[in-house]
C-alpha cells in the first residue's frame, strides 16, 4: 500500500471556490501560487487544487451547480518579497489590483497585498513579520 501524506493548516481543512471560467482561474492561481512557492496539487475534469484550495466549475459534482459568492482568502507568504512576487504575478495573470504591497495596521509587521481574481474574489498574500510559528503545517499520514 502506498503511503499518502497531506498537510493542513490549524483551522481550515480545505476551501472550494466554484468559478465561472476555470481556465482564467487556473492561470491566475497558478501564477500567484508559483510566486508563493506553492505547487499545484493536481487537476481533473472541471477542477484543480493546490494545498487546501480546490477550484471547480459549477457543473462539478461537489459544486451542486452553484458558483460561490465573493470571498476573501489570505495566503501566507514567507517574506515581503514573496508578497511582492504574488502581486506582480497575479496582475500579469489577469488579476486586478485591490491593494498594492505594503504595511497594514492590523498588527506590527503585517505586510500584505490584495488582488481580485477573475471572479472578483479578494485574494491576499500576507507576511506577518518577525513572528514564531509553532509549526509550518499539520502532517497527516495515511
Amino acid at each position: 500500500m502506498e503511503i499518502q501524506e497531506i498537510f493542513r493548516g490549524r483551522l481550515v481543512d480545505h476551501i472550494q471556490l466554484v468559478v465561472a471560467d476555470l481556465d482564467a482561474s487556473k492561470r491566475f492561481y497558478s501564477a500567484v501560487f508559483e510566486a508563493l512557492g506553492v505547487p499545484l496539487g493536481g487537476e481533473g475534469p472541471g477542477f484543480f487544487w493546490a494545498d487546501e484550495l480546490f477550484v471547480s466549475t459549477a457543473d462539478s459534482p461537489a459544486a451542486a451547480g452553484e458558483k460561490t459568492g465573493r470571498v476573501h482568502l489570505a495566503f501566507q507568504a514567507a517574506d515581503r518579497a514573496a508578497v511582492e512576487r504574488f502581486h506582480a504575478a497575479g496582475l500579469a495573470a489577469g488579476g486586478k489590483d485591490n491593494g498594492a504591497p505594503g504595511k497594514r495596521s492590523y498588527h506590527p509587521g503585517y505586510y500584505a497585498a490584495f488582488l481580485l481574481d477573475p471572479d472578483g474574489n479578494n485574494i491576499e498574500a500576507v507576511h506577518h513579520g518577525r513572528a514564531k510559528k509553532s509549526a509550518d503545517a499539520v502532517r497527516i499520514t495515511f
